[in-house]
Order: structure tokens, then sequence, then C-alpha cells
């Protein structure tokens, strides 16, 4: 669902602002509401890839704990390359591929080698703007800038919120405010 299509205006944002405005003024409420939300928005768009990006985001809300907890800076600096390594390679993985791929075939060929076939990966909406957003705070975590968040659905939110989930902006950890929603 992009935000100029009829979809989203005339069904899912007013349905959602309605909502909202009539929901309690708690918090926690607010906020699931919002959570909820941004997971159908981004499964319109592509269903099957929600578990990509809950499932990364549970990983890293896990080793960025891990991290956080841990007085061993080499433990500290293995998690950090870890987490990095997942959320670049799935990047890679998603949007790069293809275009590798096509152009190793391209090579290939001109010296008349067989060419790999690969099915064409399919791209996630939004991968780059939430792999960056999950680079933000893994790193200001690290960097001791920021404590980690305590609760799993807050950071959850801090990622898929739909407003800037698919064209941002980028926006750093330290800066953002969970609370605020």
């Amino acid at each position: 669902m992009v935000f100029s299509s009829l979809y989203f205006l005339v069904y899912f944002l007013p349905a959602f602002l309605l909502i909202y405005s009539l929901l309690p003024k708690q918090k926690a409420v607010k906020n699931i509401t919002i959570l909820l939300a941004s997971i159908f928005f981004y499964s319109w768009g592509g269903p099957k890839f929600i578990f990509v990006i809950l499932g990364v985001t549970l990983l890293d809300f896990i080793l960025v704990r891990a991290m956080d907890s841990s007085a061993n800076e080499r433990r500290r600096k293995l998690l950090l390359v870890l987490s990095l390594s997942m959320n670049l390679g799935l990047l890679f993985y998603f949007k790069y591929f293809n275009f590798f791929i096509d152009n190793l075939n391209a090579a290939t060929h001109l010296f008349g080698s067989n060419t790999i076939h690969v099915a064409k990966i399919l791209l996630p909406i939004g991968i780059s703007f939430y792999t960056f957003e999950s680079i933000t705070y893994v790193v200001d975590v690290y960097r001791r800038v920021h404590k980690p968040l305590d609760n799993f659905w807050d950071y959850q939110l801090y990622i898929l919120f739909f407003p800037k989930l698919i064209a941002g902006p980028i926006v750093r950890f330290a800066s953002a405010s969970v609370r605020r929603y």
C-alpha cells in the first residue's frame, strides 16, 4: 500500500484515524493500535515479508539487550558485528543479489561460460529504511548513547511505524522517542 493509493486515502487512513481518536488516552493502548495498523499496512504490500521484518526485529532486540548487559567489550563487539551482519546481509540478499547475479552472468557470457540460474528474489517494501533504522538503534545502544528499550513492542513500533516505514526519513534512534507516539 502506498500513501497515494485509493486504499490508503479512502479506507486505511480514515479508519485508522477514527479508531485512534476513539481510543482511551492510555499510551500503551494507542501504541498497540499504531503497531497493529503498521503491521497491517506493511502486510498489505508484501504479506510474506512481514515475517522477515518481525523476525529480524526480534533477533535485533535480543542481541542488543545481550550486548548492553555484557561487561565484556569483546562480547559486545561480537554481538554488534552479528547484528550488523544480519541486517546488512538481508539488505544485500534482497536488494542486490539479483543485480550481482545478472552482472556475473553477463561477464561469464562474454567468455562463453554457462550462466547461473537462480529464481528472482522479490524485494520487501521499505527494506532499506527498516534496515538502517535497526542499525541506528544497535549502534546507539552499543555506543551507550541510549539504553535499549525494555519493551519489545516499543521497538517494533520504532521500526514498523507506518508513516515512515516505506518513505522515511531514516532517523537516529537517539533522536527519536518511541514514547512520543
